[in-house]
């Protein structure tokens, strides 16, 4: 694997956008793809750029001819879908337009506000797998149920992963609403059905499959790179009374299937080259994977720099005018895989992947205990409550909080670039919390006037 980096990474590179300078996540280094509308008009792919968004579609007579129509799309799964070789020889060609004040009358009037504009889905998601590759996450749950042995024997020899739901993925900015289910059972044996009383999030990337593989042709450790067309931050929100109840033998159903966020833009393995950095050694005594998960040159740059942030705002701090307050300070180097050995492990098989399939590498938290990204994690399992500005405390989230994910990638001489996420509020579910059991067509009314 090689990282190209190439005259559009240069940090001296500025824009004619004149917000674009200095953008704490959109400088013309990063140029993320997602899919916006202006006003009143229909969803098409765009391109963000400091506070503004520009059409692909519209320039697309500006920009090499891409195969497919995949700037004409309202979903940038064919774009996803493209070679490297293509999306990079994009990349420069937009780069260059937004760079050289000679393309500036013909651009500028395809430059839309992002504030005036409504973002989408990125891609149509076919399919989603969540993995578990955060090792210190890992540990931090382990802990809490086996204390003596929290890593169970397999985890450092394959990617741990689970099939999520596609269906319910939102983007980020929009509310979720509390579930229902069922949590443990009380002293007579009867399980409790209400809305969930340890509500979570969980800081993840969400890795974006480009090229596909066909079914019963697994993805060599070595060319996985290929199949990865970018990042986003993402958030698989977690109902955790639900998940200890639900998921022995076969693992998290409706504890995690209700809802998963993700930001809107996708920041390209092209925009990332400057960021890909060493994956971290493995401690001493940890068994060398399996050939078909062992690639030198992935182990060389397969991680990636990028810092990740979570905040909380509650309710009453927002009325009181407080800021958000910072819940973690992560880092995605804390992955004991990379995506690519995701992508060989989840490909191994024969299982296809298409472009617009979405991974999820699972909570990231760091070592450290400002670097944890759950408040499973933070608050022991709700054991240590936290306190917030204003004096509220909090073992889980309750409803108006806001969660807020941001993520910066750095490395040194480098323009630094973000993956912008949005906040996204908690509602109630409606159903009033009891301890008796609720027949499940009581409750339809109640869910079906709700926003997901």
């Amino acid at each position: 694997m090689t990282t190209m980096i190439d005259e559009t990474h240069d940090p001296a590179r500025a824009s004619w956008v004149q917000s674009a300078q200095g953008h704490p996540d959109f400088p013309i280094q990063n140029l993320p793809f997602g899919i916006f509308s202006p006003q009143g008009q229909d969803p098409r792919p765009g391109a963000a750029i400091g506070d503004s968004i520009v059409d692909l579609r519209a320039i697309a007579p500006l920009l090499p001819a891409m195969p497919n129509g995949a700037l004409a799309s309202p979903a940038l799964n064919d774009l996803l879908a493209l070679p490297a070789e293509h999306r990079r020889t994009l990349r420069q060609a937009l780069s260059t337009l937004l760079s050289d004040p000679r393309h500036e009358a013909a651009v500028r009037a395809h430059l839309h506000e992002a504030d005036q504009c409504r973002l989408h889905l990125p891609a149509r998601i076919g399919d989603y797998t969540d993995f578990y590759v955060g090792i210190h996450h890992a540990m931090n749950i382990g802990r809490l149920f086996r204390p003596d042995t929290p890593l169970l024997p397999n985890y450092k020899w394959i990617p741990i992963g689970y099939h999520g739901r596609a269906s319910s993925i939102r983007l980020s900015g929009q509310p979720v609403v509390r579930p229902v289910g069922q949590r443990a059972p009380l002293e007579d044996g009867m399980p409790l059905f209400e809305p969930t009383a340890r509500m979570d999030f969980e800081l993840e990337l969400g890795v974006w499959i480009g090229t596909g593989n066909r079914l019963a042709a697994p993805v060599a450790i070595g060319d996985a790179h290929r199949h990865i067309a970018g990042i986003s931050l993402l958030n698989d929100w977690s109902a955790r009374d639900f998940q200890a109840w639900e998921y022995q033998p076969l693992g998290p159903f409706l504890s995690k299937n209700f809802q998963t966020t993700i930001s809107p833009w996708i920041v390209t393995m092209e925009a990332l080259a400057p960021f890909r950095v060493a994956q971290a050694a493995r401690r001493e005594g940890d068994p060398c994977p399996l050939p078909y998960l062992w690639d030198e040159n992935d182990q060389a740059n397969g991680a990636f720099a990028i810092e990740l942030e979570v905040t909380l705002s509650s309710r009453a701090m927002r009325e009181r005018g407080l800021g958000p307050h910072r819940l973690s300070l992560s880092d995605a180097r804390a992955m004991y895989w990379t995506a690519a050995q995701m992508v060989a492990h989840h490909t191994v098989n024969g299982c296809n992947l298409n472009p617009g399939d979405l991974l999820g590498t699972g909570t990231l938290s760091t070592d450290e205990p400002s670097g944890l990204g759950s408040l499973m994690e933070i608050t022991r399992g709700g054991k240590a409550p936290i306190t917030l500005p204003g004096g509220e405390e909090r073992s889980f989230l309750i409803d108006g909080d806001e969660i807020a994910f941001g993520g910066k990638a750095r490395a040194d001489g480098r323009s630094a670039s973000g993956l912008a996420g949005r906040k996204s509020s908690l509602r109630d579910s409606g159903l009033k919390r009891t301890p008796d059991t609720v027949a499940l067509s009581s409750t339809s009314a109640d869910w079906s006037g709700q926003a997901r």
